[in-house]
């Protein structure tokens, strides 16, 4: 009787470890391959990062204006009202686009004289100037190239509400990725001696570089 109760725990055991080891990879493989093209655009662009000043193209501008047409400049024109920061209107956002090539949206600065709006993004800067009494549009685009641009992906840099959502995502992902091959680990540790001396000095070596050399 007693054997049979060893061998029924035994096999309650080892059902259970295959049900979590089944689990744990479903996870860890659902997760990498969620991660794995976020992970290499991260570790490649962390390099460009830490080399920033060796890799980055020099800058780009390209200058451009215009005059809006009058029917347009009477919804612009200046007046006494106090400075605000409200969007341009949307026949002016849309001539912008088309005449001056750079987007009309956003938050614009309105002054008595002139409303100025700012247009960063990625990899570049730009701006939108609009005179309120003659209607001259001035603009400038600036581009400082695609490591520049991934570098900003990285950093989450003017980039957009969706983006920061992708952002949070791929963490989501990559910590699952992390603490499902933890679990792995702990699970094979037995056979592998060698795995929490590995893990172990993962930790300990950025410690160490941080305590000794950084200050």
């Amino acid at each position: 009787m007693h054997g049979t109760a060893r061998t029924q725990t035994s096999k309650k055991k080892k059902g259970a470890k295959a049900f979590w080891l089944k689990q744990l990879h479903t996870w860890h493989w659902v997760s990498s391959a969620i991660s794995l093209i976020g992970l290499l655009l991260f570790a490649f662009t962390g390099i460009t990062l830490n080399h920033a000043a060796d890799v980055e193209g020099s800058p780009q501008t390209v200058e451009k204006s215009a005059v809006l047409p009058a029917d347009l400049l009477k919804q612009v024109a200046a007046d006494d009202k106090p400075d605000s920061k409200k969007p341009l209107p949307a026949p002016i956002t849309a001539w912008v686009e088309k005449a001056i090539g750079q987007s009309g949206t956003g938050e614009a600065e309105w002054s008595a004289d002139e409303i100025y709006l700012a247009l960063p993004r990625p990899g570049g800067d730009g701006w939108v100037s609009i005179d309120r009494h003659d209607g001259t549009v001035s603009s400038e685009a600036t581009s400082r190239g695609w490591i520049s641009y991934l570098n900003d992906l990285h950093k989450g840099r003017n980039s957009g509400t969706v983006w920061k959502w992708f952002i949070d995502i791929f963490s989501v992902a990559c910590f699952v990725f992390a603490i499902t091959g933890l679990f792995l680990l702990q699970l094979h540790a037995k056979k592998r001696p060698i795995t929490w001396p590995l893990v172990a000095m993962g930790l300990a070596l950025p410690a160490i570089l941080a305590i000794v050399f950084i200050h």
